[in-house]
């Protein structure tokens, strides 16, 4: 018989507060965690096609990365800046977990891009010969967006989580409103992926089958040659010119 003592004593019970911004539980230590984000800096990162941080793009503000808002400046067909900045870690991770707090202001666009190629990225917009954005890197995408108010959320593919340009988030996304923070996962081993928004697989791929080859010659990557290949990639913060804001970026190899 459960006594009123222990009925109180659970009614009592405080529940694991949730581990503070920027930081490793001792578990996520003992995992193999480590942050990409030290919540001060911008130590391990730099300008992909840059020596160091494009600062007129990136600053830290209160524990978070922001993206500081380009304003009205000349941009490509689809809205990133010709001459942007993407963030881009320094190291780069072959098979991974991604774990990433994000949030949007009204109407932003940005992602979270990985499997990245920093020669391919230069190459195919560095010089402009091509007609692509600068700066810009080229890899699979994690959709970050206002699927309200952003003109590619009328594109299923284009929504918050999904693969970008390739694969919808399915039903089970729970996207948090504008303002307030999402809580994102990528998996990355071999040639499978998944994308997790709050809990919940949104997206999952394998590189190599008939049906994502179908899906990359459907989409805007088909004339990138080996756009689709597993590579040792870094991982980059997009800069499409709107002011988003990201923390809590750590990674684990697999």
């Amino acid at each position: 018989m459960i006594t009123a003592v222990l009925i109180l004593s659970l009614l009592q019970t405080t529940p694991p507060a949730a581990p503070a911004a920027n930081s490793l539980t001792p578990a996520e230590r003992a995992a193999g965690w480590r942050l990409l984000f030290d919540g001060r800096t911008l130590a391990g990162w730099r300008g992909l096609g840059y020596d160091t941080v494009p600062t007129a793009h990136w600053v830290v503000v209160d524990g978070t990365i922001k993206k500081i808002a380009s304003g009205n400046v000349p941009r490509v067909a689809d809205g990133r800046p010709l001459v942007g900045g993407d963030l881009m870690t320094v190291d780069s991770f072959a098979d991974f977990e991604l774990s990433f707090e994000w949030k949007v202001t009204p109407g932003a666009n940005s992602g979270v891009k990985y499997n990245v190629s920093e020669a391919v990225s230069l190459a195919q917009g560095g010089a402009g010969t091509q007609g692509g954005p600068t700066h810009s890197a080229l890899g699979f995408e994690y959709q970050v967006l206002d699927d309200a108010r952003h003109e590619d959320g009328k594109l299923p593919t284009h929504r918050a989580a999904g693969l970008y340009d390739l694969i919808a988030p399915n039903a089970r996304k729970d996207l948090s409103p504008v303002g307030e923070w999402n809580r994102s996962c990528i998996v990355f081993r071999g040639n499978h992926g998944e994308h997790w928004l709050n809990g919940q697989k949104v997206v999952e791929f394998e590189l190599g089958t008939a049906h994502m080859d179908s899906l990359l010659a459907a989409s805007k990557y088909k004339t990138i040659p080996g756009f689709g290949q597993k590579r040792r990639g870094h991982i980059v913060l997009q800069d499409h010119g709107d002011e988003v804001y990201f923390r809590s970026i750590k990674v684990r190899p697999l």
